[in-house]
Protein backbone atom coordinates (compact mmCIF):
# COMPACT_ATOMS: atom_id res chain seq x y z
CA UNK A 1 0.00 0.00 0.00
CA UNK A 2 1.28 3.62 -1.25
CA UNK A 3 0.28 5.17 1.91
CA UNK A 4 2.16 2.80 4.36
CA UNK A 5 5.50 2.98 1.99
CA UNK A 6 5.06 7.18 2.67
CA UNK A 7 4.81 7.06 6.69
CA UNK A 8 7.49 4.23 6.61
CA UNK A 9 9.70 6.66 4.71
CA UNK A 10 8.02 9.63 7.28
CA UNK A 11 9.12 7.87 10.23
CA UNK A 12 12.69 6.80 9.05
CA UNK A 13 13.45 10.27 7.81
CA UNK A 14 12.43 11.81 11.75
CA UNK A 15 14.91 9.44 13.38
CA UNK A 16 17.34 10.88 11.13
CA UNK A 17 16.18 14.63 11.74
CA UNK A 18 15.63 14.54 15.37
CA UNK A 19 19.63 12.44 15.70
CA UNK A 20 21.19 15.65 14.08
CA UNK A 21 18.85 18.06 15.94
CA UNK A 22 20.00 16.10 19.13
CA UNK A 23 24.16 16.31 18.45
CA UNK A 24 23.81 20.18 17.20
CA UNK A 25 22.77 20.28 13.81
CA UNK A 26 20.20 22.93 14.03
CA UNK A 27 21.19 24.44 10.79
CA UNK A 28 20.02 22.31 8.92
CA UNK A 29 16.57 22.55 9.68
CA UNK A 30 16.06 24.58 6.30
CA UNK A 31 16.92 21.50 4.27
CA UNK A 32 14.88 18.98 6.12
CA UNK A 33 12.82 20.41 8.08
CA UNK A 34 10.16 21.27 5.15
CA UNK A 35 10.27 17.54 3.92
CA UNK A 36 8.80 16.19 6.74
CA UNK A 37 5.20 17.09 6.51
CA UNK A 38 4.87 16.62 2.76
CA UNK A 39 6.21 12.58 3.54
CA UNK A 40 2.69 12.65 5.39
CA UNK A 41 0.83 14.39 2.96
CA UNK A 42 1.30 12.17 0.08
CA UNK A 43 0.25 9.24 2.63
CA UNK A 44 -2.88 10.99 3.02
CA UNK A 45 -3.16 11.31 -0.76
CA UNK A 46 -2.74 7.66 -1.42
CA UNK A 47 -5.14 6.19 0.86
CA UNK A 48 -8.56 5.25 -0.23
CA UNK A 49 -10.67 8.24 -0.36
CA UNK A 50 -12.93 9.54 2.13
CA UNK A 51 -15.46 12.48 3.16
CA UNK A 52 -13.33 14.56 5.08
CA UNK A 53 -9.68 13.66 3.44
CA UNK A 54 -9.59 16.95 1.81
CA UNK A 55 -9.98 19.10 5.12
CA UNK A 56 -6.81 16.60 6.40
CA UNK A 57 -4.72 17.45 3.83
CA UNK A 58 -5.66 21.18 4.20
CA UNK A 59 -4.29 20.72 8.05
CA UNK A 60 -1.17 19.51 6.63
CA UNK A 61 -0.89 22.11 4.57
CA UNK A 62 -0.99 24.61 6.47
CA UNK A 63 1.17 22.69 8.73
CA UNK A 64 4.05 22.87 6.13
CA UNK A 65 3.55 26.24 5.46
CA UNK A 66 3.84 26.83 8.88
CA UNK A 67 6.96 24.76 9.33
CA UNK A 68 8.21 26.93 6.91
CA UNK A 69 7.63 29.96 7.70
CA UNK A 70 8.74 29.67 11.06
CA UNK A 71 12.34 28.50 9.80
CA UNK A 72 12.83 32.83 9.05
CA UNK A 73 11.57 33.85 12.72
CA UNK A 74 14.88 34.46 13.96
CA UNK A 75 15.34 36.67 11.04
CA UNK A 76 11.85 39.13 12.57
CA UNK A 77 8.98 38.35 14.83
CA UNK A 78 6.87 39.05 11.53
CA UNK A 79 7.69 35.17 10.66
CA UNK A 80 6.28 33.86 14.07
CA UNK A 81 2.84 35.74 13.89
CA UNK A 82 2.46 34.24 9.87
CA UNK A 83 3.69 31.07 11.41
CA UNK A 84 1.21 31.00 14.06
CA UNK A 85 -1.03 31.85 11.68
CA UNK A 86 -0.44 28.84 9.38
CA UNK A 87 -1.04 27.13 12.58
CA UNK A 88 -4.32 28.34 13.75
CA UNK A 89 -5.80 27.94 10.36
CA UNK A 90 -4.18 24.11 10.66
CA UNK A 91 -6.13 23.23 14.04
CA UNK A 92 -9.00 24.86 12.56
CA UNK A 93 -8.79 22.33 9.94
CA UNK A 94 -8.39 19.59 12.31
CA UNK A 95 -11.38 21.04 14.50
CA UNK A 96 -13.74 20.70 11.54
CA UNK A 97 -12.33 17.08 10.91
CA UNK A 98 -12.82 15.84 13.96
CA UNK A 99 -16.38 17.65 14.49
CA UNK A 100 -17.74 15.97 11.74
CA UNK A 101 -16.11 12.52 12.87
CA UNK A 102 -18.44 12.57 16.01
CA UNK A 103 -21.68 13.62 14.12
CA UNK A 104 -24.78 11.33 14.49
CA UNK A 105 -22.99 10.02 17.39
CA UNK A 106 -23.57 10.74 21.09
CA UNK A 107 -22.49 10.11 24.46
CA UNK A 108 -24.78 8.01 27.03
CA UNK A 109 -22.66 9.47 29.92
CA UNK A 110 -21.61 12.82 29.67
CA UNK A 111 -19.51 12.88 32.85
CA UNK A 112 -16.06 12.23 32.06
CA UNK A 113 -16.70 14.80 28.99
CA UNK A 114 -17.61 17.67 31.24
CA UNK A 115 -14.74 16.55 33.81
CA UNK A 116 -12.27 16.77 30.76
CA UNK A 117 -13.48 20.04 29.57
CA UNK A 118 -12.61 21.08 32.59
CA UNK A 119 -9.37 19.91 32.90
CA UNK A 120 -8.18 21.31 29.26
CA UNK A 121 -10.22 24.91 30.87
CA UNK A 122 -7.86 24.80 34.05
CA UNK A 123 -4.69 24.25 31.85
CA UNK A 124 -5.22 27.19 29.39
CA UNK A 125 -5.84 28.95 32.41
CA UNK A 126 -2.54 28.27 34.35
CA UNK A 127 -0.75 28.38 31.29
CA UNK A 128 -1.82 31.70 30.17
CA UNK A 129 -1.55 33.19 33.79
CA UNK A 130 2.40 32.05 33.75
CA UNK A 131 2.72 33.06 30.14
CA UNK A 132 0.77 36.30 30.40
CA UNK A 133 3.04 39.08 31.35
CA UNK A 134 5.63 37.99 28.97
CA UNK A 135 3.72 38.01 26.20
CA UNK A 136 3.91 41.75 25.29
CA UNK A 137 1.81 42.76 21.99
CA UNK A 138 1.37 39.01 21.20
CA UNK A 139 -1.11 38.18 24.32
CA UNK A 140 -3.65 37.95 21.87
CA UNK A 141 -2.34 35.95 18.99
CA UNK A 142 -1.22 33.59 21.28
CA UNK A 143 -4.57 33.42 23.64
CA UNK A 144 -6.23 32.76 20.18
CA UNK A 145 -3.95 30.38 19.32
CA UNK A 146 -4.06 28.26 23.08
CA UNK A 147 -7.72 28.05 22.77
CA UNK A 148 -7.75 26.92 19.28
CA UNK A 149 -5.23 23.92 20.14
CA UNK A 150 -7.41 23.35 23.34
CA UNK A 151 -10.57 23.24 21.32
CA UNK A 152 -8.92 20.76 18.70
CA UNK A 153 -7.94 18.44 21.91
CA UNK A 154 -11.94 18.71 23.57
CA UNK A 155 -12.91 17.29 19.79
CA UNK A 156 -10.75 15.28 20.03
CA UNK A 157 -11.42 13.77 23.61
CA UNK A 158 -15.32 13.93 22.51
CA UNK A 159 -14.14 11.93 19.60
CA UNK A 160 -12.46 9.42 22.65
CA UNK A 161 -15.37 8.52 23.99
CA UNK A 162 -17.78 8.17 20.90
CA UNK A 163 -15.57 6.86 18.53
CA UNK A 164 -15.44 2.67 18.37
CA UNK A 165 -13.16 2.63 16.24
CA UNK A 166 -8.94 1.98 17.79
CA UNK A 167 -7.78 5.06 15.51
CA UNK A 168 -9.42 7.35 18.59
CA UNK A 169 -6.61 6.55 20.97
CA UNK A 170 -4.03 7.51 18.35
CA UNK A 171 -5.64 10.98 17.66
CA UNK A 172 -6.56 11.23 21.66
CA UNK A 173 -2.65 10.85 21.91
CA UNK A 174 -1.71 12.93 18.93
CA UNK A 175 -3.84 15.70 20.11
CA UNK A 176 -2.42 16.00 23.63
CA UNK A 177 1.42 15.71 22.56
CA UNK A 178 0.90 18.30 20.11
CA UNK A 179 -0.25 20.50 23.10
CA UNK A 180 2.68 19.37 24.69
CA UNK A 181 4.93 20.57 21.89
CA UNK A 182 3.15 24.07 21.59
CA UNK A 183 3.83 24.26 25.53
CA UNK A 184 7.21 23.63 25.25
CA UNK A 185 7.72 26.40 22.09
CA UNK A 186 5.84 28.70 24.12
CA UNK A 187 7.89 28.68 27.46
CA UNK A 188 11.05 28.42 25.51
CA UNK A 189 10.26 31.53 23.68
CA UNK A 190 8.49 33.76 26.33
CA UNK A 191 9.58 32.24 30.06
CA UNK A 192 12.90 30.70 29.75
CA UNK A 193 14.98 28.79 26.90
CA UNK A 194 14.72 25.10 27.68
CA UNK A 195 17.84 23.09 26.62
CA UNK A 196 17.58 20.91 23.65
CA UNK A 197 13.89 22.51 22.89
CA UNK A 198 14.36 22.55 19.25
CA UNK A 199 14.77 18.67 19.65
CA UNK A 200 11.67 18.20 22.11
CA UNK A 201 9.76 20.51 20.16
CA UNK A 202 10.02 18.61 16.85
CA UNK A 203 9.88 15.00 18.35
CA UNK A 204 6.36 15.89 20.24
CA UNK A 205 5.47 17.49 16.86
CA UNK A 206 6.52 14.90 14.74
CA UNK A 207 4.81 12.40 16.65
CA UNK A 208 1.96 14.51 16.87
CA UNK A 209 1.33 14.66 13.58
CA UNK A 210 1.20 10.87 12.33
CA UNK A 211 -0.81 10.18 15.51
CA UNK A 212 -3.25 12.32 14.49
CA UNK A 213 -2.97 11.50 10.63
CA UNK A 214 -3.00 7.48 11.21
CA UNK A 215 -5.73 7.63 13.91
CA UNK A 216 -7.67 9.25 11.69
CA UNK A 217 -7.16 7.22 8.97
CA UNK A 218 -7.82 4.75 10.90
CA UNK A 219 -11.26 6.06 11.79
CA UNK A 220 -12.10 6.22 7.91
CA UNK A 221 -10.94 2.57 7.00
CA UNK A 222 -13.18 -0.96 6.38
CA UNK A 223 -11.70 -1.94 9.64
CA UNK A 224 -13.18 -1.80 13.14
Amino acid sequence: MKSTFFFKIYIGFSVFYLLLLFIGYDYLDIYLKPILIPLLGFGVYSFKNFKLKNTLLAGLLFSWIGDVILLFSDIAELYFILGLVAFLISHLMYCMLLNEQTKGKTIKNKNPLIIGSLFIALYLVVIITILFPHLGHLKVPVLVYACIILIMLLFAFNGFLVWKKSGKNYVLFGAVIFVFSDTILAFDKFYHPIQKSSFLIMLTYLVAQYLIIIGVLKLNSNKS
